[in-house]
């Protein structure tokens, strides 16, 4: 199995506030999947650098999940149900490397 990381995105056509629901049923299906490593939504932060002239943070991105899956094709098949997905927004896979 590898490790990947979905990133959401805040692009949602309808507000994800209203979908604590949707939330749950999806988190209970990744958890009885045996696939779910976490994840958590992401609030506001910083870019450091060591020159003191960092980018700016990117402002578009919402929360994460972590996953096991086979391939990423493997991991797409863990968006059925996502809210953000469901609700028009984007989502983004990575493969997490063990380097």
């Amino acid at each position: 199995m590898n490790d990947y990381i979905i990133f959401m995105h805040d692009d949602t056509e309808t507000p994800m506030d209203t979908a604590a629901p949707a939330w749950d049923s999806y988190f209970a299906m990744l958890r009885a999947s045996g696939r779910f490593c976490g994840g958590s939504a992401i609030g506001a932060g910083v870019c450091v650098h060591r020159s003191g002239q960092a980018r700016a943070v990117t402002p578009h991105l919402s929360g994460y999940i972590r996953v096991q899956a086979e391939s990423i094709d493997d991991a797409k098949k863990l968006l059925l149900g996502n809210p953000v997905l469901n609700a028009g927004g984007t989502v983004e896979i990575r493969e997490l490397p063990r380097d």
